[in-house]
């Protein structure tokens, strides 16, 4: 079985999300170490702490060599130098939030500011909603079609009363775009968000 990005992603986080741990790869980045030493040294249990190390060899961010009766322990920095590096990638981040809503957010925000009929209540004053209400307007507004200000105002009159701040906010915010009266919806990309 392929292990995906998510999965990785959440080992490797769910290894260090805890106190213990971190305190042991901290101490094993200062040099390596024993069970007893570090348990000694972070007041728990060779037991216990050779569970936390288990946890983090797991994720190979730990590794041990014998040296006489003893393991001796040691942090691969290199491995958490590659994971933070191929985890933490611009390329491969985005990819653990492929199967998110994208659209859920707007649909709370429309929800919350809209009446059943879908007329605004009102504008929100956060630029973030504000945002996610203007994407539900221009909606309204086919792409490649030009609008008279006449035809404009009359589809914001479904959605506002203040047809000419909803209009202008369109047009500040990259929306729509106007020339000597004619309107027309731009594409989803340049809107600023």
């Amino acid at each position: 079985m392929e292990i995906t990005a998510m999965q990785e992603l959440l080992a490797f986080f769910k290894a260090l999300a805890d106190a213990n741990r971190l305190k042991i790869v901290g101490l094993l980045a200062g040099e390596p170490s024993t069970v007893d030493d570090l348990a000694t040294m972070v007041s728990l249990s060779p037991s216990t702490v050779s569970h936390h190390l288990s946890r983090l060899a797991d994720i190979g961010l730990v590794s041990a060599r014998p040296q006489g009766r003893f393991n001796i322990y040691q942090l691969e920095t290199g491995v958490l130098e590659d994971m933070a590096r191929r985890l933490l990638a611009r390329d491969d981040l985005p990819t653990v939030g492929e199967d998110v809503d994208m659209d859920a957010y707007d649909r709370s925000i429309v929800n919350r500011f809209s009446h059943p009929d879908g007329r605004l209540k009102a504008l929100p004053a956060e630029q973030k909603k504000l945002l996610a209400v203007l994407r539900y307007v221009v909606l309204a507004f086919e792409p490649g079609v030009r609008y008279s200000e006449k035809q404009v105002k009359e589809l914001l009159a479904q959605f506002y009363e203040d047809t000419t701040t909803l209009r202008r906010l369109l047009v500040d915010f990259r929306f729509m775009d106007r020339d000597s009266g004619v309107y027309w919806r731009l594409g989803q990309d340049t809107a600023e968000g």
